[in-house]
């Protein structure tokens, strides 16, 4: 490791290799960029240094089909897999592509794309070439909008609740990746759009000529959004129960924590509650919060979310409008206004709409006596309801209805680990996978 916390690819590979459990098989994610080919090279060069190790890798390559150059790229990445004797397979993003969002879209096919070839290779990991030139991008362009609790790119995301991304080399440098190339004769492509000012990226890349934030501040501001979710995870733990998985109350005593944890904690339990795939905003949270601080009973709405604050707690759940209905067609699956996952195993399509007024309250919440009879008629107005099925004795039994988690189903980072984890137990789902990655020296990479 240099002075100033980077790391050669030689030592970012070894110690990521030495990290995974065994045997395992890594699905390198690889697009002919210098970045993607050079994390290639140095996991080949690092296994070859370390025979002893039961690893092995396989390749896969997504043609967005987005430009004319893209398919002879993907060939030529092919060709270089083959010279390293590695199994390689080209993805191809097909149908028609949206004309806004495009890189959301393109980012969220492709992690799609990924995790279909790692299932048909067996891979146990997929790894991605981001590095900290992109790392340090992220931090710029995430500190323009906010000044609190800026994370970067996280060393480890889990994907769709199936398989987890790793980053090696977000502690490497680009220039020393091409630097490496050169020096084994490896080319690589140039995708254009990575010069496009129309993109904020490359905007801020320009800007940073190279610079920006050091090892030293991304490591502590990594390790203070690490503990800032585990604590909230422990106080979703002693505070916060979740009745029929549809209402949440978080106890007084819970209402009287630190303002910068409370925030943390309810913005994505706000978010799960309102299907949301991203937590409440800071200025949203602020008055939210200043609603709590005032102590009088009362509600807001935030987020798709109504927070009702009585004198036995803060109670959550989501608003009684704008919950489209969702048609899903035979054995396919859907999400629901990103609240609930459902699998239709019928032979015929289903609409899923919301149970509106009139729901048997005691047959979903038996302790609902209990609670607030408002919170919990809104709760149960909320609940997903099919509304256009065939007739037939069983098939509501073929019609599979789970809690969908939208901040974490589909992207996890593993920063956010320990309180998803919380979320699960208190709905009482599925607990995530865990990361296949252990410890170097103190730390998780």
């Amino acid at each position: 490791m240099r002075p100033d916390g980077i790391l050669s690819l030689e030592t970012a590979t070894r110690r990521f290799l030495l990290s995974l459990g065994q045997p395992t098989r890594i699905l390198v994610a690889i697009s002919g960029g210098s970045d993607s080919t050079g994390l290639l090279v140095a996991l080949s060069d690092a296994l070859k240094a370390e025979p002893h190790l039961e690893i092995s890798l396989c390749a896969a390559t997504i043609d967005h089909a987005l430009r004319p150059q893209s398919a002879d790229e993907a060939r030529a990445v092919a060709a270089l897999c083959a010279t390293f004797s590695l199994a390689h397979v080209t993805k191809v993003w097909r149908g028609e592509k949206p004309k806004a969002g495009i890189m959301a879209a393109a980012r969220d096919a492709r992690y799609a794309l990924l995790a279909e070839a790692a299932r048909e290779f067996g891979a146990d990991i997929i790894v991605t070439a981001h590095t900290l030139d992109d790392q340090r991008e992220t931090f710029a362009m995430r500190g323009l909008r906010s000044a609190a609790n800026v994370t970067g790119i996280s060393d480890a995301v889990l994907f769709d609740r199936r398989i987890w991304v790793a980053r090696p080399l977000l502690l490497s440098l680009r220039a020393d990746i091409r630097v490496m190339l050169d020096q084994r004769g490896v080319g690589w492509s140039d995708d254009p759009s990575n010069e496009d000012p129309k993109y904020e990226r490359v905007r801020t890349r320009q800007s940073l000529a190279g610079e920006g934030v050091s090892v030293d501040e991304i490591e502590a501001m990594t390790a203070a959004r690490q503990a800032l979710d585990e604590d909230a995870a422990a106080w979703l733990d002693a505070h916060v129960r979740v009745h029929g998985g549809m209402l949440a109350q978080v106890d007084t005593a819970g209402l009287t924590a630190d303002r910068s944890l409370l925030a943390h904690g309810l913005a994505r339990l706000a978010a799960v509650l309102g299907g949301q795939a991203f937590a409440l905003g800071s200025k949203a949270m602020a008055g939210v919060l200043d609603f709590l601080a005032a102590g009088r009973p009362g509600r807001v709405t935030a987020g798709r979310v109504v927070f009702d604050l009585r004198r036995d707690g803060l109670f959550l759940a989501r608003e009684s409008r704008g919950m489209l209905p969702l048609t899903i067609a035979a054995g396919a699956r859907g999400v629901w206004d990103g609240r609930y996952a459902i699998e239709n195993r019928t032979g015929s399509e289903v609409v899923v709409s919301a149970q509106g007024a009139g729901g048997d309250t005691a047959e979903v919440l038996p302790d609902h006596t209990r609670l607030l009879k408002s919170a919990v008629a809104r709760a149960l107005a909320a609940q997903p309801r099919i509304v256009s099925i065939e007739a037939s004795d069983d098939r509501g039994n073929q019609i599979e209805i789970a809690p969908y988690f939208a901040p974490f189903d589909r992207f996890l980072t593993r920063l956010d680990v320990k309180f998803a984890a919380s979320l699960a137990a208190a709905f009482g789902t599925r607990p995530y996978p865990k990361p296949p990655l252990g410890l170097i020296d103190g730390k998780t990479i």
